[in-house]
């Protein structure tokens, strides 16, 4: 229900970013050598590591990154019974579980994205699994009965996370942690740690909605694409960036539209139990992918102006680019620098854009 929407690329990566880089392309007589690039289905998502390095070095480094990112969905994902996020789910209500390092990281990260984004962002989301299917040939919405005794289980509040002694508790029998909307961006953090112990220091790696980029591609900064929200063949804009994390929320993945034109898609607001309905995308903007991705979730639940009065009081540098439910373009200082648009906008708003019913 929370996770981050598949609407970042790098289809406008060989793109030229403005008059003056175009010139530059234009005048390079060769182009940068190609990437050494392997996928693997990880995390109930594929997972795609690019690198600027020669086969001998990049295999063996891309295969142990893929390695831990498989090593953590061991211990990370709900859907597996013998992870560690499964064990404390299991005993919400009734015992506190000692967890391992990664789990307890991303916990308490999580917990921190809750409080900073007030519970727009709320890590025990998963109590509200299993109420809708957005699958558009079977579609299926909860009756509000169970939906509002659902509600009543998730509350960030609920959740004990002891750093002395490693453990995690749920206060409520029937509270669950997600980390569909977090545990992606760790992952991708964690990958690009074993690159880089590998020497592999120019590298792009997409997951689940999430990038991240260190380095250079040729002789300039990674280019990012970032989808449109109403038109999944085109990108409406591009960044360039040689480190970073990047995380995109859409409405448009995991969504089906009813006979009224109501679109239902996965991001649920928890404080309605409903599709949150103040943006159609959110991409955001930091230095780890373990807060990117919360981050995206939390600021799509909550609007173009309240997300970005949030991340300005972060305790580090977080910027977005966000499609409100008027298809109108927010981008806060930091984005603005990088940003560029492949689209000209109409009264603020993104062409061929029609506003979220």
């Amino acid at each position: 229900l929370a996770a981050s929407a598949l609407a970042l690329g790098c289809a406008a990566c060989d793109r030229p970013s403005s008059s003056a880089s175009k010139a530059t392309s234009q005048a390079e007589s060769t182009p940068p050598p190609p990437l050494f690039t392997r996928s693997r289905p990880l995390m109930g998502t594929v997972f795609r590591i690019e690198v600027d390095a020669a086969p001998p070095a990049a295999e063996p480094a891309v295969r142990d990154a893929f390695d831990e990112i498989e090593r953590l969905e061991h211990v990370l994902s709900e859907w597996l019974p013998d992870s560690e996020i499964s064990q404390i789910n299991q005993g919400a209500g009734r015992r506190r579980v000692k967890v391992g390092e990664d789990v307890f990281r991303v916990v308490e990260a999580g917990l921190q994205v809750s409080k900073w984004s007030r519970g727009a962002f709320d890590l025990s989301w998963a109590a509200l699994r299993g109420l809708y299917d957005f699958n558009p040939e079977h579609p299926k919405i909860p009756e509000l009965a169970p939906l509002e005794s659902k509600l009543r289980l998730v509350n960030w509040k609920e959740i004990t996370a002891s750093p002395k002694a490693n453990t995690v508790y749920l206060r409520k029998q029937g509270m669950a942690i997600g980390t569909g909307a977090i545990a992606k961006g760790y992952a991708l953090d964690r990958a690009g740690q074993v690159l880089r112990s590998a020497g592999i220091d120019n590298y792009m790696i997409f997951g689940g909605g999430q990038v991240q980029v260190r380095g250079h591609r040729g002789d300039r900064g990674w280019r990012i694409g970032i989808q449109h929200p109403r038109d999944p063949r085109r990108y409406f804009a591009s960044i360039e960036s040689d480190d970073g994390s990047f995380s995109t929320s859409g409405d448009y993945e995991h969504a089906f539209v009813d006979d009224t034109g109501r679109r239902w898609h996965h991001i649920i607001d928890t404080r309605t139990g409903l599709p949150a309905s103040r943006s159609m995308s959110v991409t955001i903007m930091t230095p780890e992918g373990l807060y990117a991705d919360a981050l995206s979730t939390g600021a799509f639940i909550m609007g173009p102006d309240k997300a970005k009065t949030m991340l300005a009081a972060l305790p580090f540098a977080a910027d977005a680019i966000i499609v409100g439910a008027d298809c109108k373009l927010h981008v806060t200082p930091g984005a603005q620098q990088r940003l560029v648009l492949d689209v000209e906008l109409v009264d603020g708003r993104l062409p061929n854009c029609s506003p979220s019913k």
